[in-house]
């Protein structure tokens, strides 16, 4: 039976994702945010896949990090970070001022899209698509995307309701490993190597 091997890599901080800012991962890294990709490549070679296939996310912050974790990404589309349509740029707080009862809306109804762009559901399919197509290859790839691409990889992998994509923390340069056998893939949590 074929396996793939798959590392979900969450990019480094940008000054929107410091800020909780709609989008802003085509800002690229900020400064600790670089500091932070670099420090890891130093400290987890062993943990990257750094002979692994990479492939990344279309936005700044992705392919950043990625080049200071050393990896040749190929760029895929699917793995891009959800489009906040009016809301791009703004800030959390912002929303809950000017639109209250719209980001309720949005953070409690994952199938609602009330800023005009992309849906939390349409992430989840877009990705859940991309993760399916990527089951039963015999390889080990890298992917380095937005934090919230990770969570609603993991729920799709999971198979769980798509509401709990909220009770999945994914920080900043969190490695996520995921094995794909048969129909199925497998969380797998593991403790760093100490070579």
């Amino acid at each position: 039976m074929t396996a793939t091997s798959l590392r979900l890599v969450a990019h480094a901080h940008t000054t929107a994702l410091r800020r909780a800012r709609f989008g802003g991962s085509d800002d690229g890294l900020d400064e600790g945010g670089l500091r932070a990709a670099l420090a890891l490549a130093q400290a987890g070679r062993g943990h990257l896949g750094v002979d692994d296939a990479c492939v990344s996310s279309p936005a700044a912050a992705a392919t950043d990090t990625a080049d200071a974790l050393g990896l040749l990404p190929t760029i895929e589309a699917a793995l891009a970070d959800c489009d906040y349509g009016d809301w791009t740029g703004r800030s959390v707080e912002e929303i809950a001022v000017e639109q209250p009862q719209a980001l309720h809306e949005w953070m409690s109804e994952p199938e609602s899209a009330p800023h005009g762009g992309e849906s939390v559901a349409g992430v989840r399919d877009r990705v859940g698509a991309w993760l399916d197509g990527q089951r039963g290859a015999d390889r080990r790839l890298t992917a380095i995307a937005h934090p919230l691409v990770i969570r609603v990889a993991v729920v799709h992998a999971l198979d769980l309701p798509l509401a709990t994509y909220r009770q999945v923390d994914v920080e900043p340069l969190a490695i996520v490993r995921l094995t794909g056998r048969g129909a199925r893939w497998h969380l797998r949590l593991s403790a760093p190597r100490v070579d």
